[in-house]
Formats: C-alpha cells, structure tokens, sequence
C-alpha cells in the first residue's frame, strides 16, 4: 500500500499544545506515510506551535459550553468541505459531527478515535441534559460508522469498546494511552527540587487538575505526613482553587507547578516515591479509564498509588507496580465523593512508601521492565496503524 497517495485532516477541539496522543498519532501516520494536516483551536494564551505536520487552530468567538461546540463544528465543518483530503479523523464525539458529515457530503473515508467515552465526563455528570444531549450524538452517528466499510473506529481500552459494541454493533481497536519509551536522557530538575526538603519522600500528581482526581483527599492528609511531600503538575479547572485550599492547610509540604514541559516532567517524574492516580467514581468515563499518567509512572519506575477500578485494577495486579485503593463513595445529590478521613488517608501512604521501600531492588526493576515493555507506543501505534488502514483497504484485503 502506497500511504503517501493519502491526505489526512484530523480533528481535536483542543489548542493541540499538550494533547500527546493526538500528536502521537499524528507521527504515527506521518511516519507511515500518510500526510497529515491537524486541525484544533486557538486561545489567547496558547504557545507557539512546532511539529513535523501541518497544524491549523482556529480563532473561535465563544469558548465554553453549548456556543463554543455549535461554532467549532460549523466552523470545522465548512474547513473540511474544501480541504484537500482523502480522509477524516475524529478525536472524540465532539468532532464527530462535523467530521462524519464533512465524510458523507465529500464521499470520504472516516477514522473515530474515542478518548473516552465523552457522556460520561465527570464534568457532565449531574447534568443530564447536557449528557443526553451527547448521547445522542453518538446514537446518531455511531452505529452508521459501525455500517461503512470506509469508516471505523478505536477507543483507548477494551471496557469502552465493548460498551460501544455492544451499544451501537460498533467495532472498535483498542489503542492504549501509552506513552512511547522513556529512554531519553534525563534533564537538570535541581530548581524544581530545590522546593522539597532533603529526606522527604515525593507523592507525585501529573495531569489536569480537574474534578474528581482525588488531589484533595491527599492535600487534606498532607500535614499529618511531614515526611512527605505532595508536587502537583499540571493545570485544569480546579488548579486555582486547589492552590487556595494548599494556602489554606497552612503546611509547607505543598508545592503547585503548574504545567511542565514533557522533558522537564519526564525527568521529574524519576525522583517521585509514589504517583498518584486517584480517581473519583463519577461516571463510567473514569471508572472505565486507564489513566496514561499510570504509564508515564511505569515507564519511569515509580510505583503508583490508584483507584481499584477495572483496567487500573488489571494491569496493576498483572504486573505488581502499585498499590490500589477502594473508590471513594460517591454521592450524586452533593457531587461529592467520600474519600477516608486525613488520618486514614495519610496511614493509607504510609503503608504504601513502606511497602515499596521494602521490596527487593532487583525484584521491582523486573516487574517495571515486564511492565513498561508493554504499556508504551511503540506497540499500540501498530495498532492505530493496522485499524486506520482498514478505511482505504478494508476492500481489498
């Protein structure tokens, strides 16, 4: 097959800044040949842009809620009638509209990649009619991607596809959020950890600071652990609230970064004791998610501390690389999930440093190794290739 005859347009809502597994695909049919044109949004604050694909964002008026997605898909809609392109690829229901329409009016090949299952956002979660709004988005245009032979689809683990299939009749690949192998050299952290005392053991939180990431059942537990210290990297939603609650706590064992180049996490991410992955049961979105910062923590040999929930549950037990904890409690009336009081939460960690600590160094590098040998890119972009190229040559095959 000649990938290089084939022009790409994919789609994302977000400013493409530190989206990884879309830029990850976007390398992945890059390097297979394919000619990629990625398309997202433009905001005040986003930074330049450098990648070895076209990149466009647009300029959008609105930029929250309903008037924003009603204006992205027209707008993203009327760009994918006149590009130049021989296929589509949706990231997540809330560019499929667009993009399955752009597909059928231009007799072109579409490829939807779930990121999650977009209903079930925590963030809609007590909404309902804004999640069934979705849903039946997805009612109308998923199962006439399940019935084309030049359409399909991927999510990124077995729980959602079979939720899909079974729904809709839609098959779909599974290609984990993984990132590719860490090998690169590490880079001087010095001023990052110029923060935490010496002889403190580092929690380590990496990702958007949104609802229902457990950060605050830590936080509240922090100033019983004076041995430890909580960093947290990454921005979202509840970033400026949760730094306020830090101030609050009145404890020096709380430092925020903010967002951090991936480089500069990557090595920091090597000094942490304990990642944290703690996610809320609001929704099956998270209770069906493999969260990619578990493999991020993998890949830089640092055991993680997470929710025992059914994909987090079946590769940490697989590969002994973690301690779970039971979901907190989750109350639909409030919002609100009851995490274990700070006492329990704090001898929670305690057990697990000590636990860690205990284990025998050769032991653990073999576990991490079996581990990261599997949750990384280089194997789930085969994947991603092999399901994408079933869009221009399922036919034939």
């Amino acid at each position: 097959m000649n990938n290089t005859l084939h022009n790409i347009v994919m789609a994302v809502s977000n400013d493409l800044v530190t989206d990884q597994r879309v830029h990850r695909s976007c390398m992945a049919l890059t390097e297979s040949g394919y000619k990629v044109t990625l398309v997202g949004r433009l905001l005040p604050g986003s930074e330049p842009l450098k990648r070895p694909y076209p990149t466009k964002r647009m300029r959008l008026l609105f930029r929250k809620k309903a008037l924003f997605y009603a204006e992205f898909n027209i707008r993203l809609f009327l760009k994918l009638l006149f590009a130049r392109a021989d296929a589509f690829y949706s990231n997540d229901t809330d560019t499929i509209m667009a993009c399955f329409l752009a597909a059928r009016i231009r007799g072109k090949s579409l490829f939807f990649d779930a990121h999650e299952m977009f209903p079930e956002m925590p963030e809609l979660v007590g909404r309902p009619r804004i999640k069934r709004f979705w849903e039946r988005i997805e009612d109308c245009f998923l199962p006439r991607i399940a019935r084309r032979d030049n359409m399909a689809a991927a999510t990124v683990c077995q729980s959602i596809a079979d939720v899909y299939q079974k729904r809709y009749g839609l098959t779909m690949a599974v290609v984990r959020n993984v990132p590719m192998t860490d090998d690169s050299k590490p880079v001087d952290v010095s001023a990052i950890l110029s923060k935490v005392p010496k002889n403190r053991k580092i929690l380590l939180y990496q990702g958007a600071v949104n609802v229902g990431r457990g950060i605050e059942a830590v936080m509240e537990a922090m100033p019983l652990l004076d041995d430890c210290h909580l960093l947290v990297a990454g921005i979202g939603d509840k970033y400026d609230e949760l730094r306020a609650r830090a101030y609050e706590l009145a404890c020096d064992n709380i430092t925020f970064f903010g967002r951090l180049q991936p480089t500069l996490l990557h090595s920091l991410t090597r000094h942490a004791d304990l990642g944290l992955s703690l996610l809320e049961n609001r929704g099956l979105n998270y209770y069906y998610s493999f969260p990619n910062r578990i493999a991020d923590f993998v890949q830089a040999g640092v055991p993680v501390l997470a929710t025992d929930f059914p994909e987090i549950h079946n590769i940490v037990e697989r590969y002994g690389i973690g301690t779970l904890v039971k979901p907190a409690p989750f109350d639909m009336a409030s919002r609100t999930s009851q995490w274990p009081q700070p006492q329990e939460m704090a001898s929670i960690i305690r057990d697990a440093l000590s636990y860690w600590k205990s284990l025998d160094e050769t032991d653990l590098q073999s576990r991490f190794a079996a581990a990261s040998a599997d949750l990384c890119w280089e194997n789930d972009k085969k994947v991603l290739l092999q399901a994408f190229n079933t869009i221009f040559y399922r036919k034939s095959s």
